[in-house]
């Protein structure tokens, strides 16, 4: 009895032990989650670095790709806020599921729905609905970071596209009601020139 719970404990032990430290990795990378999501929607954009590789290889929503934390923060930069393009980001990311870990636990794949808010100069909001794909990587300083990320969206289900197919649709009904009315008034005034 005793060498049958010696040999249980012998294979639950390690088990056990693994399972710990998988989620102490998912907590660290938890944490470069929510690092990106803040810095971001904060507009703290170099807040961000210490939690992306030097070596990152990124392809943004706009399809730019970046390969350096100078690339990442001038993008951002650029973008949004003072002097940007537009107003603010905010951005929530929701994975799927746990990253998926490689066998020697020093790199791991993660994917998710994201929602993506630009704020316009003018005050206009559009949700973007995204999916991502993410590598993280255990680097040499023994710190987790992001190596690699692509977002992308349905091109057709696009709210600035939307509003722009809603805006040349409400210029046809007017062009045409105003045809109309122009039309009509046309015909009543001549109709009663001839009489």
């Amino acid at each position: 009895m005793r060498s049958y719970v010696l040999l249980v404990l012998s294979v639950l032990a390690p088990a056990v032990h693994a399972q710990e430290w998988g989620e102490a990795i998912h907590e660290e990378l938890r944490t470069i989650l929510a690092t990106l999501q803040t810095a971001i929607n904060n507009g703290d954009y170099d807040a961000m670095l210490p939690a992306v590789s030097p070596d990152i290889r990124a392809t943004t929503i706009n399809q730019e790709t970046l390969s350096s934390r100078t690339d990442v923060s001038d993008y951002f930069k650029r973008w949004f806020g003072p002097g940007g393009y537009l107003a603010k980001l905010e951005m929530t990311m929701t994975p799927d599921a746990l990253t998926e870990l490689a066998p020697d636990r020093t790199w791991g794949l993660a994917r998710g729905t994201g929602v993506e808010r630009y704020t316009l100069a003018d005050g206009r909001t559009y949700d973007m609905q995204t999916r991502w794909t993410a590598i993280v990587a255990k680097e040499s300083d023994g710190q987790w970071r992001l190596r690699g990320m692509h977002i992308g969206t349905n091109f057709l289900d696009n709210p600035i596209l939307t509003e722009a197919a809603n805006a040349v649709r409400n210029v046809g009904v007017a062009a045409a009601a105003g045809g109309l009315l122009i039309g009509a008034l046309g015909g009543f005034f001549f109709g009663r020139r001839r009489k």
